[in-house]
């Protein structure tokens, strides 16, 4: 699911960048294309910002989408009954809040980062020309919405076009080289600025903060949940004492003879418990066995009894059991 989300989140900042730019036949209009690369993102910013204030209700949409994804692509259905117990174990916590703002910031941050590298190829591979247009503003209106935006990104050695160069941008056919470069960087200081930045901070803070919350989680086991489970796990009272009275005689499990170099008579027994002691008492002509509980167990006797055959074989059994196939197949080959 967060693999798909990443994907997702690639492509659509990729989207957002041709959109902005176009096929690079007609101009590029500035203030249309900073709309288009940071216009969404910054509404969902803000959206996000007021319900991680509020009443967390982009979180909570995010955090049903996540759900919803995890159980389309879950493997089976103890890792799709993962992922709400999680979450709810997080809304007590108060820490699904930073888990999904991480989340959130983080594919944010991929999108604008596509869009950044995206925009990059497409100005380095095709001819952009650059005009803003209006019909009821005048030119100082755009004049100072661009030396506004272009200040922080300034500070960080981005310089943007001059006021002449704004000026002259409402007509492509006075556009040249150096206009067409300070218009370029200027998008792509004020994408850097506005749109990357702000998503990679509050995409750290918010780990942080996972992180900070997650080492210091713990389970509230007052929960009425948790009391039959603590009871079982950890008991208030403990019983002192014998449980299990000791038997008379403890089973002793013999591995029988090593060599069967007799003809006369057998006697084995089949996985016997404790509660029937072996071996009985036998007379000197009957050669004892063992008890056979395991496949190594019964290969070495049926090795045996091929080399040295008996002349009779008493096999024991307890007839509380249900013979299964193993036992069974072993009866048919003795």
């Amino acid at each position: 699911a967060l693999l798909g989300l990443a994907v997702l989140a690639i492509i659509s900042g990729g989207g957002l960048a041709f959109a902005a730019l176009g096929n690079g036949q007609t101009p590029v209009n500035v203030f249309w294309a900073l709309g288009s690369l940071l216009g969404i993102n910054l509404i969902l910013l803000i959206s996000w910002l007021l319900g991680l204030v509020f009443a967390g209700e982009h979180s909570a949409s995010l955090g049903r989408l996540w759900l919803w994804l995890s159980d389309k692509f879950a493997r089976d259905t103890k890792a799709a009954q993962l992922a709400p117990a999680l979450l709810l174990v997080l809304q007590r916590q108060k820490l699904n809040r930073w888990a999904l703002g991480t989340l959130v910031n983080g594919l944010w941050l991929l999108a604008m980062l596509s869009a950044l590298t995206l925009m990059l190829l497409l100005m380095a591979t095709r001819r952009y020309g650059f005009v803003w247009e209006t019909t009821i503003l005048s030119a100082d209106v755009f004049v100072s919405a661009t030396r506004a935006l272009g200040v922080v990104p300034g500070w960080l050695g981005f310089s943007g076009p001059t006021e002449a160069m704004i000026r002259a941008s409402t007509d492509t056919a006075y556009s040249s080289e150096a206009v067409r470069q300070a218009w370029a960087v200027w998008l792509v200081g004020v994408l850097v600025v506005y749109g990357v930045l702000p998503r990679l901070l509050l995409a750290a803070f918010c780990r942080w903060r996972w992180i900070r919350g997650r080492n210091a989680l713990r389970l509230d086991l007052t929960l009425p949940g948790y009391s039959q489970l603590r009871e079982r796990l950890m008991p208030s009272s403990e019983r002192l004492g014998v449980n299990d009275v000791a038997p008379e005689q403890l089973h002793n499990v013999h591995a029988g003879q090593t060599d069967l170099d007799t003809e006369g008579a057998l006697i084995v027994a089949i996985e016997l418990d404790d509660q029937h002691p072996w071996p009985p008492k036998l007379p000197t002509t009957i050669k004892d066995a063992g008890i056979l509980d395991s496949r190594e167990s019964r290969q070495k006797l049926l090795e045996q009894m091929t080399r040295f055959p008996p002349a009779r074989l008493a096999i024991a059994c307890d007839p509380r059991r249900s013979p299964d196939r193993g036992s069974l197949a072993l009866i048919g080959d003795c």
